[in-house]
């Protein structure tokens, strides 16, 4: 048994019901109505008529294969599978919203159940021929007949799926990679040498049931939360996030449509890869202090948790009566201890942890890095900052005296003093990089590091401008920024909705030049 798959497959758990059912978990909730679900396949034609998702899905991804290599393919996904509730009658069913037998209750519902095929193992010849597989859910329906006290048939649920008709596609290719000569020793040519052969290897699911432009057909024809994972044997995976040097350009060309390779399993391990719908970074882990299966993990356990308990008992009651997985939350929630959900408060870990002094370091040539863009040294050298006050030179004294005589409060203030916050002033505070005083109104460029928020990264290069200099509780610097391009930037201003980036992350601008409007500047 791979140990690197079954890790693999508690983060692909995750992914796969991320969105199936939010909180307050009932099927009366608005946000329950519809399928907030990632990895959608919908069926041809669903969304050009508005009414589902695309019908597929690609990506690349890197293998270095051994003389013996095979791949293991592992498509999962959700089946939407319809639950009627039907009261019996006059020697018939009719379909109900809702059926109550004594102090049960059930109502009319959209489940899912999971599902995962397997398909191979291939081997690299048949991966270079091309693999196209046929993915075929047949349809279902299955009763369960619901008795009353007596024994008798006081009604039944009626399960049903569509059937799924799919097609998987594996190709590849091998890829050249630079030759170790034109590598330079230190980034990587000599590890160049001793490697083989590099391969890409494009993976496509793709919805093939009829067409449809009907929006309830659409989601019972769709594969939901559709990812994929592969296990490979004499061979490994090649992060295409972090490639190492002598794969840089070969991990620059990979394309991925509406999915995101990863490695998964334990760190150090590559023998397992993710394609996921959603963006991570790779070796993906479920947090140890996450024990209940939310389904939202957008949020924070703790207060959903927390919400959880604070539901009515009849809140509780539909939630329990609308899905199985719902009525599962509601008593773990309620069972929980107090160490649990003590453990649920979490703990600080450092995402940095690990990533290199700067940016730009992931790059190869003119590529420029999955995680980071590289920048020329002279622009975007990794910035070093300070906070006015806090030198190591500095004399000032935890009370210090203010012009009218008063003692005011020093950085040794608790944090929860109110003084504390009088001491500090986001609009007016400092700090400073590279030796500029950065602060309100300061023009900076942003340069997002090394695992930094995957949408942080889109901003890689912008110029901005500073709206605020914040610190926290724990020492932290945190810098307001709202980007120049932005062409909301004034209503984001406004609201305050700023994007926040430590002081290392941004590199000081000069002054832009004012506009020339043709009017005389005000006195």
């Amino acid at each position: 048994m791979n140990a690197g798959l079954s890790l693999a497959r508690a983060v692909a758990d995750a992914v796969l019901y991320e969105g199936y059912l939010l909180y307050p978990y009932r099927a009366s909730s608005a946000k329950n109505q519809v399928r907030w679900q990632f990895g959608v396949l919908g069926p041809p034609g669903a969304a050009a008529a508005g009414a589902g998702e695309e019908p597929d899905m690609a990506a690349d991804c890197l293998l270095e294969p051994g003389p013996a290599a095979r791949v293991d393919v592992h498509l999962r996904f959700l089946h939407l599978q319809t639950r009627s509730a039907e009261h019996a009658d006059d020697g018939g069913f009719t379909p109900i919203e809702e059926l109550v037998v004594g102090a049960s209750r059930w109502l009319s519902w959209d489940e899912a159940t999971d599902t995962e095929i397997t398909l191979g193992p291939y081997s690299l010849g048949q991966l270079a021929a091309g693999v196209r597989a046929p993915v075929n859910v047949p349809a279902t329906e299955a009763i369960e007949p619901v008795l009353d006290a007596d024994g008798g048939t006081a009604g039944r649920l009626v399960r049903r799926r569509r059937q799924l008709r799919g097609e998987l596609r594996l190709v590849a290719t091998q890829v050249p990679t630079q030759m170790a000569a034109q590598v330079p020793a230190a980034a990587g040519g000599a590890d160049m040498a001793a490697h083989g052969p590099l391969w890409r290897l494009k993976v496509t699911v793709e919805n093939t049931a009829a067409a449809t432009a009907d929006k309830r057909s659409a989601i019972e024809h769709s594969f939901i939360g559709a990812h994929v994972l592969l296990a490979v044997h004499d061979a490994d995976f090649l992060s295409v996030i972090d490639p190492p040097e002598w794969a840089a350009a070969a991990a620059a060309s990979c394309r991925q449509h509406r999915c995101w390779p990863v490695l998964a399993g334990p760190e150090g391990q590559r023998d397992v890869l993710l394609l996921s719908p959603i963006i991570l970074y790779d070796h993906p882990a479920v947090a140890p202090e996450s024990s209940v299966e939310l389904f939202d993990a957008t949020e924070i356990d703790e207060i959903l948790t927390l919400r959880v308990l604070t539901l009515t008992d009849e809140e509780k009651a539909e939630a329990r009566s609308t899905d199985a997985r719902a009525a599962a939350i509601i008593e773990r929630c309620e069972n929980m201890t107090a160490e649990e959900l003590q453990q649920l408060h979490g703990i600080l870990r450092n995402p940095h942890a690990g990533s290199p002094g700067g940016p730009g370091t992931s790059g190869y040539g003119d590529f420029p890095g999955f995680a980071v863009p590289e920048y020329s040294d002279a622009e975007f050298s990794v910035p070093e900052f300070s906070i006015p006050g806090d030198g190591a030179d500095d004399e000032t004294t935890d009370e210090t005296t203010d012009e009218t005589g008063d003692e005011t409060t020093g950085a040794d203030t608790p944090w929860w003093d109110p003084a504390r916050d009088a001491a500090v002033d986001p609009e007016s505070d400092t700090v400073f990089i590279d030796g500029v005083p950065v602060s309100r109104g300061s023009r900076v460029r942003v340069v997002p590091l090394r695992r930094a928020d995957a949408q942080d990264l889109f901003f890689a290069g912008k110029s901005g401008r500073v709206t605020g200099v914040h610190f926290d509780v724990d020492g932290g610097t945190h810098v307001a920024v709202v980007l120049e391009a932005d062409p909301a930037a004034e209503l984001q201003e406004w609201y305050g909705r700023y994007l926040y980036f430590a002081p290392e992350e941004l590199v000081p601008l000069a002054a832009a030049a004012p506009l020339d409007n043709g009017k005389e500047p005000s006195s």
